[in-house]
């Protein structure tokens, strides 16, 4: 079907852009022309326009799938502000809330809608889907659906049985991080009826990576933003470093604050805001900060601790320099980072009978019965359901994330959405109800002034404005919406402050839980094999975007020419006498077969290890060892 408007034009009216960004073109035709479409674009590279703009080429609506719920919002609000109409349905929501929207969309009140993936395989999804003129299904981060890659998500699988209500409509997947394993299984996943692969090459000229040896790594830190104007990210692993870390950067003169899940929604937005605007210079975060973040002059990018994968430090790392200027990305790193990531690493599979307590709590915790609570919605607050049932909480997030793996539950961060209100009367009854009540009239008309879309579909109001605006109280205000919903006048969702876990199952006795083990071996294993391809990044002296750029499949590329091995920084000098010892163990090592990295540090007690690493980095420099792709190291000439 040949498209109602030209994508150019589209991108003018809408985003007031001249021309596209690479591949974003070749992307949106190649759905227009009805191919399955598959987009690896690095982080920044605007994967949100290759769906956007060809949903609004043609009549109907785009169907976006899509796991994160702040970012699903962001994008909605962002479509909203550029008067292109947009709605998302995921986790928290009411089923009457979610019901309205899926009618509307039906009707064709929006051009967008955006659904988490565990709302697709609801009855109540696919009836309604049936009814809409889907002109696109896009999945955004698709690497979720594999589980060879890094975040992987069981309700993804359930994606392609959409394609026996919509047989006619192209799917359009769209991540920032996968290797080539992982590109092919999304295609298998997705049921693509031809592999089609655009894909953008991952070299960041403008990149410097590094990663210095630090054993103090503040006093660095502080010497790399005193070296570094501008702006700057630093990730921390854990919450508690977070205000530890910003309060050291204040304590020394510096502009920082920091950000991680468990903050008030409010105070999350503000000090995101501060940042993106300036006002704070340096935010120190966990890795729940960045998503769908684009501001273009981040110029340094410090991770204090090792990422538990190269996918996910590439694209925290790749924050930095999206405006093409010189920027760094640089890991302060020392060996025993490596023994506390695969510590970690271990802790995040925890064994079965816990995994049934904690189901077992949740059970208790929400009041359920057995047999009772598909798809109903609590709120949860981590902290203290641990308290409460006695849990430590890092083995216990780690048993929710199985359950979620496992298809259990869903955990949404839908902590921080704002009341939202649908007008659902007519008109008439709308004003004999306003006649009956003063109240209700005034704060009625303030809603209509305010938000004039809210006949048509639900909107986002702050209860507090309203009330400024109607000389009232925020609980007088939510009492009038209350009783107005209960005459069937509107919808009133009330704001949500806490995230929202959702039973995806029927309860079951905790004893009944059912668990894949193969398929917990094989993702316990394939997590394994990330940790050690990150400490191999950080250990092995071969140029840093060489090595990324070969872990997602780029092997031919040339060496960087500005990372810290390129440049030659980082070399601590060995005595001649230790050098000659270690080249000839490391040789007798080597002598009948390639090893990786860390095979060849277990040849040697722990104590020679850092030595023994530093004599790898000479002889890799001069050339007397040899790295292939698949990260072995061998003897030159030994092949």
């Amino acid at each position: 079907m040949k498209p109602v408007h030209e994508p150019l034009d589209i991108l003018k009216q809408y985003w007031g852009f001249a021309a596209f960004r690479p591949l974003q073109e070749e992307i949106i035709h190649s759905v227009l022309e009805g191919q399955d479409t598959l987009a690896l674009l690095p982080t920044g590279g605007g994967k949100s326009v290759c769906y956007q703009v060809p949903a609004l080429c043609r009549e109907g609506i785009c169907i976006v799938v899509s796991p994160l719920i702040a970012l699903m919002k962001d994008q909605v609000q962002q479509l909203q502000q550029r008067q292109v109409p947009a709605a998302a349905i995921y986790s928290g929501m009411s089923a009457r809330e979610i019901d309205i929207t899926f009618e509307n969309a039906c009707n064709g009140a929006y051009k967008l809608l955006y659904l988490s993936p565990e709302r697709l395989k609801t009855d109540l999804a696919v009836s309604r889907l049936q009814r809409m003129n889907v002109n696109l299904l896009a999945v955004d981060e698709a690497h979720c659906i594999s589980q060879w890659g890094y975040d992987f998500r069981p309700p993804y699988l359930q994606i392609a049985d959409l394609r026996s209500y919509l047989p006619d409509t192209p799917f359009l997947a769209l991540t920032a991080t996968a290797t080539a394993d992982v590109l092919e299984d999304i295609q298998e996943k997705l049921a693509f009826r031809k592999k089609n692969v655009f894909r953008q090459s991952f070299a960041r000229a403008n990149l410097s990576y590094s990663v210095l040896y630090e054993h103090k790594k503040r006093e660095k830190l502080l010497d790399i933003l005193r070296n570094v104007p501008g702006t700057g990210i630093v990730y921390v692993r854990s919450r508690g470093e977070t205000k530890e870390i910003a309060s050291f950067l204040n304590r020394h003169g510096f502009s920082a604050d920091f950000y991680h899940a468990g903050l008030p929604p409010a105070d999350r937005n503000s000090r995101q805001d501060n940042w993106m605007t300036g006002k704070t210079r340096i935010v120190v975060c966990t890795n729940a900060f960045g998503m769908g973040i684009d501001k273009p002059d981040v110029r340094v990018v410090v991770h204090l601790n090792l990422p538990d994968s190269l996918e996910a430090y590439f694209q925290e790392a790749g924050r930095g320099g999206r405006d093409g200027k010189k920027s760094y990305a640089t890991l302060l790193y020392t060996p025993a980072d490596a023994d506390q990531l695969r510590f970690h690493q271990q802790a995040a599979y925890p064994d079965l009978e816990y995994v049934r307590r904690v189901y077992q709590a949740l059970g208790s915790f929400t009041q359920l019965a057995i047999g009772a609570g598909a798809g109903v919605s609590f709120d949860f607050d981590l902290p203290f359901f641990c308290t409460t049932y006695k849990l430590d909480t890092a083995p216990t997030h780690s048993a929710l994330r199985l359950l979620e793996q496992e298809g259990w539950i869903a955990l949404s961060d839908a902590a921080g959405t704002p009341a939202r209100v649908h007008v659902t009367a007519s008109r008439e009854a709308l004003y004999d109800y306003q006649l009956r009540n003063k109240q209700a009239d005034t704060i009625l008309k303030v809603l209509l002034r305010a938000y004039p879309g809210i006949h048509n579909g639900f909107a986002g109001i702050s209860e507090s404005t309203v009330a400024q605006y109607a000389k009232l109280t925020p609980a007088q205000v939510r009492q009038v919406l209350e009783a107005a919903q209960k005459e069937e006048i509107l919808v009133y969702e009330p704001r949500k402050d806490k995230p929202q876990l959702v039973f995806l199952r029927e309860r079951v006795a905790s004893e009944s839980l059912s668990i894949d083990q193969a398929m917990f071996r094989f993702r316990k294993q394939r997590a394994e094999e990330r940790v050690e391809h990150a400490i191999a990044y950080a250990e092995t002296r071969r140029c840093r975007s060489r090595q990324l750029l070969a872990y997602f499949g780029e092997t031919e590329s040339e060496a960087c020419g500005i990372c810290d091995v390129c440049t030659g920084r980082n070399k601590s000098e060995l005595p001649a006498e230790v050098f000659e010892s270690m080249e000839r163990k490391i040789r007798e090592v080597l002598r009948d077969e390639a090893l990786r990295f860390e095979e060849i540090l277990s040849a040697f007690a722990q104590k020679r290890h850092e030595t023994v690493a530093k004599a790898i980095a000479y002889m890799l420099d001069e050339g007397t060892l040899l790295q292939d792709a698949d990260e072995k190291i061998h003897l030159k000439g030994s092949d």
